[in-house]
């Protein structure tokens, strides 16, 4: 009989879900995410967004098991018990199985192999898995306690840096110009952040801006820079801390590869020859896939699963 797996990356930007078969995708769809499973009322707004895009994805109503990968089920496992059995109500829905989406990115990264992931998204966390599987999680502490060096983070230092530049309590910065063609007039900002439910996603949403202008712009270039130290000194502490051999098997996930040099310059010259970089197998999803059809990884500790 067919093994149907339904595969859950739920961020704090998107949620995206993918209807595996046998190990062959088969269906997918995507949606908004959600503020994080350790936010006020942060169970009710995962289902929610787990539920649209299951919503999206024609199942026939044949039995599937539901992996999610959820931002924020690592600092938050009373909440991730509790979403798991909120899921466990969903039609045709056999076994659940919810994990943090920083567990899910280390298993698609690397296959299930030792080795330390850098996700770097709205938010950012780096986890180390030894030999003997057990599991270092560095940062991933939201957006008002960490996440230093995340999307959101560089979002917010370019919009405070325009604001600065805006009052004359900071430099000139081409940022203002930059906040102000993407949000509108600068003076409307707290308005717009506190009336938006996800402010760390609406935030990151101007990391791309602020990487574009540190080519010329040398405001933004330092929030790059520290940004990119910020980063590399979360893999060393979780290289170091996981107790892990250089040079450790190190790979990167998540939407800020695309930002280029001027993130990813610092991280490098940080971290040297303690690590041996590696192209990511898969994305979180695919780590979603992997471990709700596998429960004998060294992550297995990490998921609570219901059947």
């Amino acid at each position: 009989m067919s093994t149907a797996i339904l595969a859950v990356d739920l961020g704090k930007t998107g949620c995206r879900a993918s209807l595996r078969i046998d190990g062959t995708e088969r269906a997918r769809a995507d949606g908004p995410g959600a503020p994080g499973l350790a936010a006020r009322d942060g169970v009710a707004a995962a289902e929610r967004a787990v539920t649209a895009v299951v919503r999206e994805i024609d199942l026939r109503a044949m039995p599937f098991v539901l992996s999610v990968g959820a931002a924020g089920a690592a600092s938050a496992p009373r909440a991730r018990i509790e979403f798991a059995r909120l899921l466990a109500g969903t039609p045709a829905v056999t076994a659940v199985a919810v994990t943090s989406d920083a567990v899910t990115a280390h298993a698609g990264a690397l296959g299930g192999d030792p080795g330390v992931v850098l996700t770097a998204g709205t938010g950012a966390v780096v986890t180390a898995v030894d030999p003997t599987g057990r599991f270092t999680r560095i940062d991933g502490w939201g957006p008002l306690l960490g996440d230093e060096g995340s999307g959101g983070w560089i979002g917010l230092q370019g919009l405070r840096a325009a604001l600065r530049g805006h009052d004359g309590r900071g430099p000139d910065t081409t940022l203002a110009a930059a906040a102000a063609d993407q949000y509108g007039p600068l003076d409307t900002l707290p308005t717009l952040f506190g009336d938006h439910e996800n402010q760390a996603r609406l935030a990151a949403a101007f990391a791309p801006a602020v990487a574009a202008a540190a080519a010329a712009d040398e405001v933004a270039a330092e929030i790059m820079s520290a940004a990119g130290h910020a980063l590399g000194r979360a893999v060393l502490a979780a290289i170091d801390r996981g107790g892990l051999a250089a040079p450790v098997p190190y790979a990167v996930t998540g939407g800020l590869i695309e930002l280029g040099a001027a993130l990813w310059a610092p991280v490098d010259r940080i971290l040297g020859g303690r690590v041996e970089y590696r192209t990511a197998h898969g994305r979180p999803i695919d780590g979603a896939a992997l471990l709700g059809a596998d429960t004998t990884t060294a992550l297995e500790p990490l998921i609570t699963r219901i059947s």
